[in-house]
């Protein structure tokens, strides 16, 4: 829906008659996928927030039997690294994982033999710890301690442990950042929050946000925990929220330069994601979206060409795919097993086609040092273009 005034999305409301556009809308989704209309706003300040890396901590790994990446950090040789990078500590019963934990930039401190066996190694780690939830550090009766190397796409085992020191123990996080909404103008569902005044409420939303046509760019999830709501500086009869915390899932700083140019509308022409780090090129990928219009069977054969000149990365690949196969600023998939996906078709196109690869070297040597598979010899570039074949397609590099 877009009734002229820069406001859309698909919900109803009336038109907006100011000298502002509206950038946002607020919609509530309930769990049949029906939706409500809350308000819209101007503007929304603390969108953008680069996550900060946890603290740093010292944890000793009691009566350890190590294996992969950390067998070798431990080689006698000195020839290893001692670099673990990110380690998923998992608390097993006799049968299954029951908690988690992710230490990040892991590296190997010291390590001494075990003093109740000394078959067995202790080992001293410094990492930064990330609970992803908030275990209530309760233990089976003889938990084994698991831990998975995230050396690569693959997630090898690294050995496992009786103990680990330091593990269970409080974790605060960082200070809440405040998410501000901006010339807001609530519906009845919301001014009703507003008139309760309750400072944790936990009504969750959809924050939409629009392009500069009333098209809608991207959907975070909030919840309305309203610590402060006033007349807005934009007119006594609109208000600025402000919410005590955006939540964990607002896209980083890189990303503003990518939103302020969807803003100006959709892209129509390739390559506009080139100029971007890793980054940004990942939170370009992440405004794509299927295309809900798409309807009827795909359409096979043809031959499609993929520019690449820009394909360095990762995020650069699926860009240069998804404008390859479906043009510029269309999704088809983010990450590998999304784009493994698209291939099986219902995006609108599916193989057999043939890819003509240009300035395929460049992503050659880009890959040369990942390979996704460490049993594998394939590249990540390799394992793309074998992948395109598995399904169907004949690729032809130049």
């Amino acid at each position: 829906m877009d009734d002229g005034t820069g406001v859309g999305g698909g919900v109803e409301h009336a038109v907006w008659e100011r000298a502002f556009p509206v950038r946002y809308l607020l919609v509530q989704v309930d769990y049949d996928g029906d939706e409500e209309y809350w308000g819209r706003c101007a503007g929304v300040e603390g969108l953008f927030v680069d996550k900060l890396p946890p603290r740093r901590e010292v944890l000793t790994l009691r009566g350890c039997t190590p294996e992969g990446p950390l067998r070798d950090a431990l080689a006698p040789d000195g020839e290893a690294t001692a670099l673990l990078g990110e380690v998923c500590v998992e608390v097993w019963d006799e049968e299954q994982p029951l908690q988690w934990w992710s230490l990040v930039d892991t590296v190997v401190l010291a390590h001494q033999p075990n003093a109740g066996d000394p078959g067995l190694v202790d080992v001293v780690v410094g990492a930064g710890v990330e609970e992803e939830r908030h275990w209530r550090h309760t233990l089976p009766a003889e938990p084994r301690f698991k831990m998975l190397a995230a050396t690569s796409n693959d997630l090898p085992s690294a050995g496992w442990c009786q103990k680990i020191d330091g593990l269970f123990v409080p974790r605060y996080g960082h200070p809440a950042v405040p998410l501000h909404l901006i010339g807001c103008e609530p519906a009845e569902p919301l001014l009703t929050v507003l008139r309760r005044r309750r400072k944790y409420d936990q009504d969750r939303v959809e924050l939409r946000a629009l392009d500069r046509n009333g098209q809608e760019m991207y959907r975070l999830p909030v919840y309305l925990r309203i610590e402060t709501a006033r007349p807005s500086v934009l007119g006594a009869d609109l208000f600025d929220i402000k919410l005590t915390d955006g939540g964990p899932d607002r896209p980083s700083t890189a990303a503003r330069p990518v939103w302020d140019a969807w803003y100006r509308g959709f892209p129509a022409t390739r390559n506009l994601w080139a100029p971007y780090g890793t980054e940004g090129r990942q939170a370009w990928l992440d405004l794509t979206t299927p295309d809900r219009n798409a309807q009827g069977p795909d359409r096979s054969g043809g031959v499609h060409h993929l520019d690449g000149r820009f394909v360095t990365d990762r995020p650069g690949l699926y860009c240069a795919l998804a404008e390859a196969l479906v043009g510029p600023g269309s999704f088809f998939g983010r990450e590998w097993d999304g784009f493994k996906d698209c291939l099986g078709g219902g995006l609108g196109i599916a193989p057999p086609f043939t890819l003509v690869w240009h300035d395929s070297q460049v992503a050659r040597e880009a890959f040369a040092d990942d390979f996704p598979d460490p049993a594998s010899e394939l590249t990540y570039f390799e394992e793309m273009v074998h992948l395109l074949e598995t399904y169907g397609a004949t690729v032809t590099l130049r």
